[in-house]
């Protein structure tokens, strides 16, 4: 049998839990979460420990102020769900002050509101990230593209060029040469890193810009301009989960694949 992937719907099964009882996948359809832990019959302590560690972690969080901007905060909403962890009750999700409007990064915000204890962490870009870690305010506890998280969260959010139909029909050429853009830029970074320094003085303050190329550089594993059927799949079930949508729009009517050459 083929391992699953990242992204894939889970098999139907049944097994048995600690008490002797068949439980099933489909018993827990229409949930927000599901959590399956296999405990070995040794019950060594190690085991254990990990155990209790899965059971806890709603608690390590409860009661917890977490900044994140509106609308991204969803994927932060559905992640902890996928955890286990209520996001209305067991934590407050808010906006950090300050934080939106133009010309402001929300990361190095919530970086500096971490550090003067206004917040007890964030939801926010690698920039801010980076710089809670640099300046040993903070550290990083969750981050789906390396597979800390939820498996599923890889699918909650992805940076995308958005354009309308019109636009793609009446300027196609304009259209295929900004997805050219992107496509050469990212060569470029993984040709030469310094590149992102020389960019990033034009949007940031000195501090954060000596960051920006490894910044980059830590990401540049993740630098690829395609779509994937199974990232549609699973952004239009986060969609659904979140409210946003009611119905799962087909891979071709979401991306505009007669650019997919250039990627």
């Amino acid at each position: 049998m083929a391992f699953p992937k990242v992204g894939n719907l889970a098999p139907k099964f049944s097994l048995s839990d600690h008490e002797g009882n068949t439980v099933s996948l489909a018993d827990f359809k229409g949930k927000s979460a599901v959590v399956v832990y296999f405990y070995p019959k040794a019950m060594t302590p190690g085991c254990t420990l990990q155990a209790q560690g899965l059971r806890d972690s709603a608690k390590a969080l409860k009661g917890l102020n977490i900044g994140a901007a509106p609308w991204v905060d969803l994927g932060l909403r559905a992640l902890l769900k996928e955890d286990g962890i209520d996001p209305d009750t067991d934590v407050n999700i808010a906006p950090i002050p300050g934080t939106v409007a133009p010309g402001v990064s929300f990361g190095v915000t919530a970086a500096a509101a971490l550090e003067d204890g206004k917040i007890d962490a964030f939801w926010a870009n690698g920039m801010g990230a980076e710089v809670a870690v640099t300046k040993g305010v903070g550290k990083i506890v969750l981050d789906p593209r390396r597979g800390v998280g939820p498996a599923a969260s890889f699918n909650f959010t992805q940076p995308v060029f958005a354009t309308t139909q019109t636009m793609i029909d009446e300027q196609p050429d304009t259209v295929a040469a900004a997805v050219r853009a992107i496509v050469n830029v990212q060569k470029a970074m993984k040709r030469d890193v310094s590149l992102a320094t020389e960019v990033g003085r034009k949007s940031f303050p000195e501090a954060e810009t000596a960051l920006i190329a490894q910044v980059v550089e830590r990401d540049l594993p993740f630098y690829d301009a395609s779509i994937t059927p199974d990232f549609v799949t699973g952004m239009n079930a986060f969609c659904r989960d979140m409210g946003l949508m009611t119905s799962d729009p087909a891979f071709e009517d979401i991306v505009a694949t007669e650019f997919s050459n250039l990627w």
